[in-house]
């Protein structure tokens, strides 16, 4: 008889009938040091942006880094890096993932869609195997970074990543300053713990407006928010990155705001590598 609880499907972590005789599925076999989940309470936070600028930002320091787009249902990353009318190739029995720079690789489902229209309708088992495939089935090579941008909320996808992707770190919050956005990342915060990981820090974007035309700082969503619930839970504060008009032209644009380099002092691209700079003394703190 099977010592598995009535209605189990295998998906340990986070279920209240865990038992010493659950087993564990096996990790992916990927040659990673450290994967950082990106997470948030509720969408609209600009959680897709922080990914693929810190990610941007890790490459551009040295670090080999993979960014994984496990928002499934709506990927976003390959638009925000120009790359959406590129496709995964495959190369004997793996796929490759994307390459964006000499250190920066990418996979999401956008690149294995036939139109940027065409829906995903799937249930939780079919996207548990599409990120099991995106890890084992990817040749990914050596990492030192694995950089997750999870969808809103806690489902199914972080779920999966932790119980599949080896060495993971733990996770980054993202969460804008006013009260309903910090109260959702509380739960977000909740929910990284009782999957047994450390929550890396919490990031507040969309602190602020640089105004294009003075320079001056409009609080347009409050501010403060995002390091009042580090204190509040104990959690590192990784800093803040402002509204940036030039942030979202970039997006649309498909062309990262931190690769935009000028000779001109910056603040919001300032803001980003502190953010990943931040990010980095933690996990070294772990190591």
């Amino acid at each position: 008889m099977s010592d598995k609880p009535e209605g189990c499907d295998g998906h340990c972590d986070g279920c209240s009938q865990k038992t010493d005789t659950c087993q564990q599925p096996a990790k992916a076999d990927i040659s990673v040091k450290h994967v950082i989940l990106v997470l948030s309470g509720k969408g609209g936070v600009g959680k897709s942006t922080v990914s693929v600028n810190l990610s941007y930002a890790l490459a551009n320091h040295g670090y080999q880094t993979g960014l994984l787009d496990l928002d499934i249902h709506g990927p976003s990353i390959a638009k925000m890096l120009g790359i959406e009318d590129l496709k995964l190739q495959a190369l004997g029995n793996k796929m490759m993932p994307v390459k964006v720079t000499g250190s920066l690789k990418v996979v999401s489902m956008a690149l294995l869609l036939n139109t940027t229209d065409s829906p995903i309708v799937w249930r939780g088992p079919m996207k548990a195997a599409a990120i099991k495939q995106f890890l084992g089935d990817v040749d990914w090579g050596d990492l030192d970074y694995l950089v997750v941008d999870l969808p809103p909320g806690t489902g199914d996808e972080a779920l999966n990543i932790v119980q599949f992707a080896p060495n993971v770190e733990g996770a980054v919050i993202v969460t804008t300053p006013q009260d309903v956005a910090v109260l959702d990342s509380t739960k977000a915060i909740k929910f990284v713990e009782m999957m047994d990981l450390p929550v890396l820090g919490i990031i507040e974007n969309m602190s602020g407006m640089i105004c294009p035309h003075c320079g001056e700082v409009v609080d347009l969503f409050g501010k403060g928010g995002g390091e009042k619930v580090a204190t509040q839970y104990n959690i590192p504060y990784l800093g803040a990155i402002p509204i940036d008009i030039e942030m979202r032209k970039a997006g649309d644009e498909g062309r990262p705001f931190i690769v935009k380099r000028t000779n001109e002092k910056n603040p919001t691209r300032d803001a980003v590598d502190k953010v990943m700079e931040n990010l980095i003394a933690e996990v070294e703190k772990r190591e």
